[in-house]
């Protein structure tokens, strides 16, 4: 399916995945830069080396926490340890369920761990698509109370807009993803103002959706294509 579609100037899914992660890069690097943010929370990180990758090239200057279910950070904490090499200073990787609203796998106990001074970015990637409506705006009042906290804080995620996944492609792509995933795929909002409202109705000041495809994240032209049905989400507490 992704072969006939690039042969026909379509998406594909290396587009999709390579242009969310570039674009919520940027926006976390220029974060990091401008002295913004000094701490981030992954949720969901799975085996991406993005906090390998920051925590090493901001070492001494970040903490990057990688948060997953009990079982994935158990993985991802056994993937580093056979790199044979010490992990940067900051880096770390801890249980938490997402959806939960209090105890200590909770985002409001990870937040507590946290040093209160210091600018934080929660990153999502991956992870709102599977969830229902009711779990993501939920999701979304948990981040937003949290980084309240901090004196800067900034919420970076992936989002698909239903009005902009409606191609039959796409429509047989989300099916066979929900099938190998054995769960349903969602897509919550009809377009950016309805997502950029709900954003704020869950306690973000203000909220941007990017278009990955966008010549600021440097995506080359044959990815661009798959980068147009995804948008990254950038909100403030």
């Amino acid at each position: 399916m992704m072969g006939a579609s690039a042969r026909g100037g379509g998406p594909t899914l290396e587009g999709l995945l390579l242009g969310r992660h570039r674009a919520m890069d940027t926006l976390l690097t220029e974060a990091i830069e401008s002295g913004r943010v000094g701490q981030v929370v992954e949720i969901a990180a799975g085996l991406s080396p993005r906090g390998l990758s920051y925590a090493s090239t901001y070492a001494g200057r970040l903490t990057y926490v990688e948060a997953d279910l009990p079982a994935m950070a158990r993985q991802k904490r056994d993937a580093l340890a056979r790199l044979g090499t010490p992990l940067p200073a900051g880096h770390r990787v801890v249980d938490i369920d997402a959806l939960a609203t209090d105890g200590p796998l909770s985002l409001e106990a990870l937040f507590a761990q946290l040093d209160p001074t210091v600018g934080t970015a929660v990153i999502t990637e991956g992870l709102l698509n599977y969830l229902p409506a009711d779990a993501v705006t939920g999701l979304w009042a948990r981040i937003a109370t949290g980084l309240r906290r901090f004196p800067a804080g900034v919420y970076l995620s992936d989002l698909h807009l239903a009005g902009e996944n409606h191609s039959p492609l796409l429509s047989s792509f989300s099916t066979l993803l929900g099938v190998f995933v054995r769960g349903r795929i969602h897509f919550h909002f009809a377009d950016a103002a309805a997502a950029t409202e709900a954003l704020r109705a869950a306690g973000f000041s203000a909220a941007a959706l990017h278009r990955p495809d966008d010549a600021r994240f440097g995506l080359s032209p044959e990815l661009r294509a798959g980068a147009r049905i995804v948008r990254v989400v950038e909100a403030v507490s």
